[in-house]
This record gives structure tokens, C-alpha cells and sequence, in this order.
């Protein structure tokens, strides 16, 4: 058996143990290239902390038991001249491809996962309380019970308001922020005396991006309708411009 073949058993071997996870699977339907990044909140770094996905492109990364973290898209990005990477949507700061650690700068769509939690099941969410960059998606492969492919596939860059408009070079809305960061007000953070779910309501704002994306966050406090569960031990597809 080649190098190739021993592996494919290792991996299959650490499944069944439960010590492999689950296995995330990106895929960019978007017309143009993005630049998916990854953070670890906990467990360990995956070996991917951010790569480049051109149109049509898969990329896969396996996550261990107990992980939670985030993902996301960053889109217009480049080298400059002095050799720095970056982007003009959801770059990490980091001024190369590989994110290392540090998260997405808002605005942007992200995709949340928690591994293995309360009850032994998979908790995940897409979110847009950090803004909107673009469309995406997360669906389950695998696993049992309800596990319900959700997506943000609503064009919120679209009805975007001004004082949240994010524009690129060519003067079109390339990314839509949150209220929060625009405007930074308690209202719109659920801090202060806002820091409570009874005391921190859907805003015009956070109505925009729950109505084009039903199923994610649109608020800090908005759980009963963008948390999802499945029981542990399946994988998970993550399209980009469903």
C-alpha cells in the first residue's frame, strides 16, 4: 500500500474513534477568486488559517474533536508593492494569504462552529453582527437528527443604507457594516443598558439584514431563529455565493 492509501486508512481510523472531528469543505460559487480564513476560539489551529479559492474551487480542512471557531471570505485582494497582501473586504491583518490567528476586520459574513458541544452535538450559526461581505452558506454531510442546511444567500451589499456602505474603487457597495460598527452606539452593540436580550431589540438596521438573511444573526440577541444543532460525528460543506 503506497504512502497515499496508508493515509486515507489512518484518516478513516481517527474518524471512527472520534479523534478526526469533522471535515470542512469550501466551495466558491462566487464569479470571482475569495480568500477563505479561519479562527480558532477553541481546540487546536487548523492547518489552514487561510488560502485562496478561485471560481469553482474546493479546498478541504479537518477540524478536531472539541473545535469551535470561525470562517469567512475575504474578496479584492492583492500584493502590493511592498509585498503586503490585502484586501478590500474582511481582510485579517495579517499582510499574507495566511490569516495566523487573527480574525476578520468588519465587515463580514462569518460562519460559526462549535464541535462536540452541550449534549454531543454540533452547534453552528451564520452571523452578520460584524456586517456582510457576501453570500454563503453551511450544510451538513452526515451526522443525524434535524441537521438543516442554512445560508445567507440574500444580496444585503444591495440595500445596503448609506451611513453602513462599504464602497470599492469602481464607487459599487462591495460590503454592508453593522450598525454597531458604524455607528457605535448601545442601541446597536447591546451594551450599556442595552446589554441584555430584554433590553436589546431588533433595530431598523438589524431588520435590513434579517430580511434578507432569515436564518442568520442579525443582532447580538437574535438566538431563537440562527442557531442551529446536529448531533455530532458528520462534516460540513461551506458554499460561498450559494
Amino acid at each position: 500500500m503506497g504512502a497515499k492509501g496508508i493515509l486515507t486508512v489512518l484518516l478513516a481510523i481517527l474518524s471512527i474513534t472520534g479523534a478526526l472531528s469533522a471535515t470542512f469543505t469550501f466551495k466558491n460559487n462566487c464569479p470571482y477568486t475569495v480568500w477563505p480564513g479561519t479562527l480558532t476560539g477553541a481546540g487546536s489551529q487548523l492547518p489552514k488559517t487561510g488560502f485562496e479559492l478561485a471560481t469553482g474551487a474546493s479546498s478541504s480542512v479537518d477540524a478536531p474533536a472539541g473545535w469551535s471557531g470561525r470562517f469567512w471570505a475575504r474578496t479584492d485582494c492583492s500584493t502590493d508593492s511592498s509585498g503586503k497582501f490585502v484586501c478590500a473586504t474582511a481582510d485579517c491583518g495579517s499582510g499574507k494569504v495566511e490569516c495566523n490567528g487573527a480574525g476578520a476586520i468588519p465587515p463580514a459574513t462569518l460562519l460559526e462552529f462549535t464541535l462536540n458541544g452541550h449534549g454531543d452535538k454540533d452547534f453552528y450559526d451564520t452571523s452578520l453582527v460584524d456586517g456582510y461581505n457576501l453570500p454563503a452558506s453551511i450544510t451538513p454531510q452526515g451526522g443525524s437528527g434535524s441537521c438543516s442546511s442554512i445560508a445567507c444567500s440574500g444580496n444585503v451589499n444591495s440595500v445596503c443604507p448609506p451611513e453602513l456602505s462599504i464602497k470599492g474603487a469602481a464607487g459599487s457597495v462591495i460590503a454592508c457594516k453593522s450598525a454597531c460598527e458604524a455607528l457605535r452606539q448601545p442601541q446597536y452593540c447591546c451594551t450599556g443598558a442595552h446589554s441584555i436580550p430584554e433590553t436589546c431589540a431588533p433595530t431598523n438596521y438589524s431588520k435590513i439584514f434579517k430580511k434578507a438573511c432569515p436564518q442568520a444573526y442579525s443582532y447580538a440577541y437574535d438566538d431563537n431563529t440562527s442557531t442551529f444543532t446536529c448531533a455530532s460525528g458528520g462534516n460540513y460543506l461551506i458554499t460561498f455565493c450559494p
